[in-house]
């Protein structure tokens, strides 16, 4: 069941988002499911997420509701435990997820395709800047800390470089996407 869970992954500013939308807006009606992230943050900004505030955060979390949840940059996020039965249905499933909390999600679906989205380092300077969200200190900080990843030997993992044309990087995924789900998926 869990081969077909991808959980796609990379540093902020290498355009996870633009890629997750780029091949949903391409495959849709093909069996490939985009779950929804459920975060402690206003909607917007370019990313498909349920905004939930602290106290609904919890309230979900206790009752079980996520399948997968993790902190990152002091928010919550939170993937609902509707995948599982998606992935129990035969879809492959699509998750926004974090890399530090890959081995988790590892722990939980030990045969999912885990897919990292990298650009060049200008390039990711560049587009955090342009989000707005940060002050030029804050991108220069959460560039430095940019940690290498490992992943435990035998997992299923593909990177896709989006430093060039979201064209390009999308048809990489939307390959990646093909060979998981077991069949073509362009629409």
């Amino acid at each position: 069941m869990s081969e077909r869970l991808i959980y796609v992954m990379g540093p902020s500013g290498a355009g996870k988002d633009s890629l997750l939308g780029f091949a949903r807006g391409r495959i849709a009606g093909s069996g490939v499911v985009f779950a929804h992230r459920y975060i402690t943050r206003e909607e917007g900004a370019g990313e498909n997420h349920i905004a939930l505030n602290a106290a609904e955060f919890d309230a979900r979390s206790r009752h079980g509701f996520f399948a997968l949840e993790w902190r990152s940059h002091e928010l919550r996020y939170g993937v609902g435990i509707e995948i599982d039965q998606w992935l129990v249905l035969g879809c492959a499933v699509v998750v926004n997820g974090s890399r530090a909390y890959v081995d988790s999600a590892l722990a939980r679906y030990p045969r999912m395709t885990v897919v990292h989205i990298d650009a060049a380092p200008h390039v990711l300077a560049a587009r955090l800047a342009a989000r707005g969200r940060e002050t030029e200190e804050q991108v220069a900080a959460r560039l430095a800390r940019r940690a290498p990843f490992s992943l435990p030997e035998g997992v299923r993992f593909e990177a896709i470089d989006n430093s060039g044309r979201l064209d390009d990087a999308g048809q990489h995924f939307i390959d990646v996407l093909s060979r998981v789900q077991g069949g073509p998926v362009a629409a």
